[in-house]
This record gives structure tokens, C-alpha cells and sequence, in this order.
């Protein structure tokens, strides 16, 4: 395979890269008055602007050009298709199809995936309604107030930031998760909960997953202590395919909820791995998430690279990070009840395509995927943006934006609205010599007035896009969620690699597993550091 760097169009994009570095970003809207108007797009009431990339026609046509030749079109299309695109798994990759309508007919294989998916999602569906009617009850025949769900990863991360960011719409019991074995977290929520009003969902594929079980099994004496044996069966319910073990711990059979091997865990949220949102949100709710999702995917799947959303939201990554040099990605969303957006979204880019290897096992010749990282607006602007504005890397941000607050103080949304407008456009601006000379006229003078302005220069040329959407409700936040979905996997094309498998994260379970084994007295091969660390924690 040739390598990537040596290919047409990465050639071509490296040599525009080269001529393109001089150029600023208030120079391009000067050479183009339309370019805020150009450089947008619309999708599923998302709009993205784009006008303050470093990007002009020319640079779009070869980032274009790229997604041809890395026959971008042709992956979409294979993974609608149900194909086996995982292939270091052998598994078809589909969370499309856990958020499509039952007569999508979506089919792996000879599997019918959309008939599968509705027919889970009903049985979630008859349980999520029994316990918010109070129709499934305790062991002791009180109403559910609490859900608590147990997992880790896609697990946790996924259904804690929907039911964050949807709190406003939940009305059912309230819903609480736990993911660390740190058992201070299980402790923090048990302590405030009444194990006879108290349903716990474990989701663990395996069931045997290390962080989970330990807290499923702490959960479970928690429990037993409280009510005694027989509530197990009432109060433990399981998302998961190890009949055999969720047997062994207590759950009865109409308990279990089942996803399927071409469900990646940071794609599961979709799927079984909701129920606790299921619960929270009602059907209606839930319905109009998926919704939101689905009509994303809708657009992924049939609009033209040149307008698909995912797709140039990818390009324009590859072109910071690739070319221009852009050190990480950051992602600032101006919306409290987004605040465990960049965890999910971190979880998604880098676990998905944090890989050092092309599809056929090759090295990867270019970087790969960057650290993304960020948080909620304001609250940014008081801790990194400072770096942002005039650190001596650039960092592209993706600014976040719901225009309209869910609360009654408007002063606020203003203020937020403004702020999150006025930060893209600081970074883009900058500010130079000559108007901090201006500024500080009358304020300081000779020697002081040249010694200050250094300090107070901000280089600005530092790209960003921004997202409006009009609201964090289920819809909106569903086609947001698959949008970044659809750029992973768009990105994981442009590199030419696997962005399903995460075979990087199964060696420290090993690893854990054989630490666990020398805190027991056992014999186990450690390195000297490792052996050293243990023997000095093991004297505390």
C-alpha cells in the first residue's frame, strides 16, 4: 500500500499547506465579503459555520479530492450496508440501525438488525413503562424512586451525559450511575438511597467486566443486608448477552436486556445500554432522541461530501491537525447541561482512532488522531483560554452553541450567546501592536507604553467552527451525538484505519488482573517498578 504522505492528494494538500501558513483569517473574509454565507451549512437544525477555518476554495476542492481518493462515499455506504468493516473483530458496525425506524429493514448479513433492535426496544420500552407506573415493583411492593446503572465506558458515559443534558425533560425516577470501582462513588450514591425504592441496572456485554462487577457485587450485598436474598430478582435487572453468569448473580431471565456484537460500547448508548434514559425520559422522549440521530444519519448517508456535515467537519480536522500543525482539538459547548459532553466525545474520537496502524497492519505515516479536550463555556474562558489566545501552539476549537436557555433568566442566555460569539472571534481577530499602542494612550507612556504591549498582543489566526442548535432537547442533542459519531468515522477513513476495535485498552484489564493476583500471595510476573509500587502500597 503506498504510504499515505505519498499519495495525490496528500501531496497536493501539503504543498497548499505550505503557501497557505502566510495568509490571515481576517484577510479571507476580506478577499471574499460573501464567505460567512459560503462557508455554512445546514443539517437536522444544526448549523455549522466554518467561516473561520483556514480554508478557502482551492484548499476545499483538495480536502474534497482527499475524501475521493480515501473513497469516503464508498465506506458510508459499507457500513449502512451492514458490511464487516470492524475486520480485526469480523463484525458489521451498525449503531445506525439501533436508532432507525422499524421499517427501515437494515440487515447484516442474514441477520434482519431492524427487526432485532424493535424487538428489544419494545420489551425496554413494557419494563421502562411498568416502573415508571408503578405497575413493576419492589420486593416490597413500593414504587421505584431510584434507578442506579452500573457500567463503565460506553457503558456510563453515554447514558450519565444524555440524562445529564436532558434533565429538564426526565419524569421519571430519578437516576444516579456509577462507573468507578473506586468505591467511594458507589458509597457517595447508596448512602443517599432506600435499598426497598432502589432498582439497579448492570451493563456489562460480558458480564465479567472488572470495574463493573466489583460494584455490581458490592451493590448486591448492599442489598441483600437491607432486604435479605429473594429481592435480589426484583431489584437487579442486566444489560447484557452472558445468560449463564447474570443467572449466577440472581437476575431473572425477563430481566435481561440483549445488544449485539456489531454494537461498539461508545456506540451503545443507542441500544439496551439506555434503559436507565428509557426510564428517566418515557418513550415519547427517548423516541424523539433516537429521531434526532436517525435524521442525522439520514443526511450522512445521502448528502454530497461537498455539504455533508460529518464529513467536511472531519476534512477540516485533518487539514488543522494534518497540515497546519494544530496541536490538539478542543471543544468548548456554551451549555451547562453539556458539561459530560468531552468526556463521551473523548472516549468516541480517541478510542475510536487513537491507532498507530493503517487497516492492513501497516504503520500509520501521518499523526493520527489528536488529545481532544475542553469544557462548558464560561467557565473555559476563566482557565484555558488564555492558552488559546496566546500560547505558542494553535489549538482548533469547536465552539458549541444552544441559542436558547431552558431557564427563565435571559440576562444570562445573553450574556452566554455573546460570550460564546465574541470568543471566535477574539481567536480569529487577535490584536495587534498598533491597537494595544491605542489602547494604553493615556495610560502609560514612552519606555512603560513598549515594555506593556508585548504582553498585551494576541496573534489571533486561530481556527475554530462553531455549532449553533436551537436547544438542548432529546432531538437536537440525538442529531449532535451522531454527528460527531459519523466525523470519527469519517476520520478514521481520511487515516485509514480501524476506528471500531480497541485492542489498547484490553492489555491493562490483563495487566490489573495479574497486579490482583499479587495482592493475593500468588506468583505473578511484574516488572521491578510495578513489584516495587505494589510492595510500597501494600504497607499503607
Amino acid at each position: 500500500m503506498q504510504p499515505l504522505n505519498q499519495t495525490p492528494a496528500w501531496y497536493e494538500l501539503s504543498r497548499l499547506a505550505d503557501t497557505f501558513r502566510g495568509r490571515s483569517l481576517p484577510s479571507l473574509f476580506d478577499a471574499d465579503t460573501a464567505r460567512a454565507q459560503t462557508l455554512a451549512l445546514e443539517a437536522c437544525g444544526l448549523y455549522l459555520d466554518y467561516s473561520k477555518q483556514p480554508v478557502d476554495a482551492t484548499v476545499l476542492k483538495a480536502l474534497l479530492d482527499l475524501a475521493r481518493q480515501q473513497d469516503v462515499t464508498g465506506w458510508i455506504a459499507r457500513m449502512f450496508a451492514g458490511e464487516r468493516i470492524n475486520h480485526t473483530e469480523d463484525r458489521a458496525v451498525f449503531h445506525v440501525a439501533l436508532r432507525a425506524p422499524r421499517n427501515a429493514a437494515f440487515k447484516s448479513g442474514s441477520q434482519d438488525a431492524s427487526a432485532d433492535v424493535h424487538r428489544v426496544l419494545d420489551r425496554m420500552a413494557s419494563f421502562a413503562d411498568g416502573v415508571r407506573k408503578g405497575l413493576l415493583r419492589s420486593a416490597t411492593g413500593e414504587m421505584f424512586t431510584d434507578v442506579v446503572n452500573i457500567g463503565i465506558g460506553g457503558s456510563d458515559l453515554g447514558p450519565r451525559m444524555v440524562n445529564e443534558a436532558l434533565v429538564d425533560f426526565a419524569d421519571g425516577p430519578r437516576t444516579h450511575y456509577v462507573a468507578n470501582v473506586d468505591g467511594a462513588q458507589l458509597e457517595a450514591v447508596l448512602k443517599r438511597l432506600e435499598p426497598a425504592r432502589t432498582l439497579f441496572i448492570v451493563t456489562s456485554k460480558t458480564f465479567t467486566t472488572l470495574e463493573t462487577m466489583a460494584n455490581a457485587n458490592a451493590a448486591r450485598r448492599w442489598l441483600v443486608r437491607a432486604l435479605g436474598e429473594h429481592a435480589v430478582g426484583e431489584h437487579f435487572v442486566a444489560v447484557s448477552t452472558n445468560l449463564p453468569e447474570v443467572r449466577k448473580f440472581g437476575i431473572l431471565p425477563d430481566r435481561v436486556f440483549e445488544f449485539w456484537d456489531w454494537v461498539g460500547g461508545r456506540y451503545s448508548v443507542w441500544s439496551a445500554v439506555g434503559l436507565a434514559l428509557l426510564i428517566s425520559l418515557g418513550s415519547k422522549r427517548f423516541g424523539e432522541w433516537l429521531a434526532g440521530a436517525h435524521a442525522m444519519d439520514e443526511h450522512f448517508r445521502q448528502a454530497p461530501l461537498e455539504a455533508n456535515m460529518p464529513a467536511l467537519m472531519a476534512l477540516l480536522a485533518v487539514w488543522n491537525r494534518n497540515f497546519l500543525g494544530g496541536a490538539t482539538q478542543v471543544v468548548a459547548a456554551y451549555a451547562q447541561k453539556l458539561e459530560s459532553f468531552v468526556a463521551w466525545l473523548q472516549q468516541l474520537e480517541m478510542e475510536s482512532n487513537g491507532k498507530s496502524v493503517h487497516r492492513d497492519g501497516s504503520a500509520v505515516t501521518v499523526d493520527s488522531t489528536p488529545a481532544l479536550w475542553g469544557d462548558v463555556g464560561t467557565n473555559g474562558q476563566h482557565a484555558f483560554f488564555q492558552m488559546l489566545h496566546q500560547g505558542s501552539e494553535v489549538h482548533p476549537v469547536d465552539f458549541i452553541l444552544p441559542v436558547l436557555g431552558s431557564h427563565p433568566w435571559l440576562d444570562q442566555q445573553r450574556m452566554l450567546v455573546a460570550n460564546c460569539l465574541a470568543q471566535s472571534a477574539a481567536l480569529m481577530r487577535g490584536k495587534t501592536a498598533d491597537e494595544v499602542r491605542e489602547e494604553l494612550q493615556g495610560k502609560l507612556q514612552g519606555e512603560a507604553l513598549e515594555a506593556a504591549i508585548p504582553h498585551r498582543v494576541f496573534p489571533g489566526n486561530r481556527p475554530s467552527s462553531t455549532l449553533l442548535m436551537p436547544r438542548v432537547d432529546p432531538f437536537h442533542l440525538g442529531a449532535l451525538m451522531a454527528l460527531y459519531e459519523h466525523r470519527t468515522f469519517v476520520l478514521s477513513v481520511l487515516w485509514n484505519i480501524n476506528a471500531f476495535d480497541q485492542w489498547g485498552v484490553e492489555l491493562g484489564k490483563k495487566l490489573a488482573q495479574t497486579v490482583l493476583q499479587a495482592m493475593s500471595g500468588q506468583a505473578a510476573d511484574l516488572d521491578p517498578s510495578t513489584a516495587e509500587l505494589l510492595n510500597k502500597s501494600l504497607k499503607y
